[in-house]
This record gives structure tokens, C-alpha cells and sequence, in this order.
């Protein structure tokens, strides 16, 4: 029975076997990536080079997007070249590299987006002690512990996965190395090893999602309590960006692993895990940048001394 040592490369599944629909692909790849590293690219230029958006908020920001950007880094780029060059091979150590990183990348975003929960609710609800309660230091460690979750989590997961025995082939139907694919090609019981890391990981998501649903039912009796339609507005406008990106993030990864065996396919599948793994971080600086007014500015700022500077 040949084991995990005997698999030099995996085979990711294909798009498409017809040329120009791997170009057409390529070139679709190609512009969500550059969208994705425009929009985040923007983002953390107009935070670092702004003094004014140096606050609690715009941190957790700029954490987002160096997440986003590792998150699709970690996917496209090997996605577009397998349909540029007509290939589906990825190395054992390719593979096992790609599965670390996202499960880091997405695990560390979704815990960035909880703090991210946690700073709307200081400011909205308790905002005489928001100096305190998210003082810098303050700020560092929880985006510390963000990253650290995120890091303990794919170390469990890449050690779990990856010590299987595979003795099921070496395909995987999916164009990334994605857990629930390779525990497939598992010939070994200690597969419900791994299975208790992924119940884990259910729990923890489930934990940040009611913390998040409990914040933001906090947040809108505040709001809605509030005098000033004014104040009411500008509530909304910082809050409403934050809560687009999470139903955005949540929705997608929730359908791609809860949804029923029934309607599972193999072209489902591969749409659920592009829209959860691409969707969210191209799209989450264009639901930023529209509604907060802060941003806006700073990146208009940014522009036009750019384009004084070349004149």
C-alpha cells in the first residue's frame, strides 16, 4: 500500500481542457488578482501614509488587507499558471505550503474581522472608554493573537493532513489544495484525527460568529437609541462596511461546507471554493471605500498628490 511518501506531486483539477477557455481563464485570474492587489494595495498606502487614519479601526484595517492579499496570493497565482502553461501538477511540498497558508490567511481573517466586531462595539456602546479599552498596546496584541490563531490553527491542520497515509491516487478535485479534498485520498482511520481539528475549527468559527452577531445587536440598540440622525448616519457608515464584509466572508465559506450532500457536485464545488476564496478579497476594498468617507478622502489625497507630483 503505497503511503505519504511514495506521493511526489499532487493533480489539481482543471477548469477547462479546451486552450482558449485556459487562456480565458488565465486572463479572468489575472484581473482579479490585480484587482485584489489594487483595491488592498490602496488601502494600506492610504492608512500608512495618513496620520489621520491612524486609529484603532483603520489597524485592524490594514491587518484585513495584508490578510486578503496572502489569502489570494496563496491560491491564484498557482491557479493562473497551471491554466497559462496547460498543467495540473503541484509538488507534495507545493501542496502542503499552499494548505498552511490558507488555512492561516483565512483563519487569522475571520479573527481579524471578530476584533474588528469588538472595536465597532467599544466605540458605538462604551465610546468614554474606547481610549482605554483599544489602547495601542492593546491593539497590538489582539491583531497578535489574531495572527497567532491563525498560525496555530494551520499548523494543526497542515501536520494532521499530511502525516495520512495516501493510498487513493493523487487527484484532487479542486484547482487548490484544499483539506477536505486530500482526506479523501486518505486510505488510513486516523483520518478522525483530522476530523476533530476540523470539528475544532467549526467551533471556533461558530464562537466568532455569535460574538459578532452579539456585538452587532448591541451596536444597532445603540444606534437606534441615538438623538441625532446625524450621529445615527455616521454609526451606520463605519459599521455598515465592516458587517457587508462579514456576511460576505461568512456566507460563502458557510455554503461551500455546509451545504447538503444532495447538491454537492464536483462543477458546484469548484464554483463554492472560487467565490470564498476569491470573492471576499477582491471585493472587500470596494465595500470599504464606499462607504466610509475617511477613507474616501485619504485616498483622493493620495491621488491628487500623485498626480501633482508628476506634473
Amino acid at each position: 500500500m503505497p503511503n505519504v511518501s511514495s506521493v511526489s506531486e499532487f493533480l489539481l483539477l482543471a477548469f477547462t481542457d479546451t486552450r482558449e477557455l485556459q487562456l480565458l481563464h488565465f486572463a479572468l485570474f489575472l484581473g482579479i488578482y490585480l484587482a485584489a492587489l489594487l483595491g488592498n494595495g490602496l488601502i494600506l498606502s492610504a492608512i500608512a501614509c495618513h496620520h489621520r487614519l491612524h486609529t484603532p479601526m483603520y489597524f485592524f484595517l490594514l491587518n484585513l488587507a495584508l490578510l486578503d492579499l496572502g489569502c489570494i496570493s496563496t491560491t491564484l497565482p498557482k491557479a493562473m499558471a497551471n491554466a497559462l502553461w496547460d498543467t495540473r501538477a503541484i509538488s507534495y511540498q507545493g501542496c502542503a505550503a499552499q494548505v498552511f497558508l490558507f488555512v492561516f490567511f483565512i483563519t487569522a481573517e475571520y479573527c481579524i474581522l471578530t476584533v474588528m466586531a469588538y472595536d465597532r462595539y467599544v466605540a458605538i456602546c462604551k465610546p468614554l472608554h474606547y481610549g482605554s479599552l483599544l489602547s495601542s498596546r492593546a491593539c497590538a496584541q489582539m491583531a497578535a493573537a489574531a495572527w497567532g490563531s491563525g498560525f496555530l490553527n494551520a499548523v494543526l491542520h497542515t501536520t494532521s493532513t499530511f502525516s495520512l497515509p495516501l493510498c487513493q491516487g493523487n487527484a484532487v478535485d479542486q484547482f487548490f489544495c484544499e483539506i477536505p479534498h486530500i482526506l479523501k485520498l486518505s486510505c488510513s482511520d486516523a483520518y478522525l484525527r483530522e476530523v476533530g481539528f476540523i470539528a475544532f475549527s467549526f467551533c471556533l468559527v461558530v464562537g466568532c460568529f455569535v460574538f459578532i452577531a452579539v456585538s452587532y445587536v448591541q451596536i444597532f440598540r445603540a444606534v437606534l437609541r441615538m438623538p441625532s440622525e446625524q450621529g445615527r448616519h455616521k454609526a451606520f457608515s463605519t459599521c455598515l462596511p465592516h458587517l457587508g464584509v462579514v456576511s460576505l466572508f461568512v456566507s460563502t465559506v458557510m455554503f461551500a461546507y455546509l451545504k447538503p450532500p444532495s447538491i454537492s457536485s464536483p462543477s458546484l464545488d469548484l464554483a463554492v471554493s472560487f467565490l470564498y476564496s476569491m470573492l471576499p478579497p477582491a471585493l472587500n476594498p470596494l465595500i470599504y471605500s464606499m462607504r466610509n468617507q475617511e477613507l474616501k478622502d485619504a485616498l483622493r489625497k493620495s491621488f491628487e498628490y500623485i498626480f501633482l507630483k508628476k506634473l
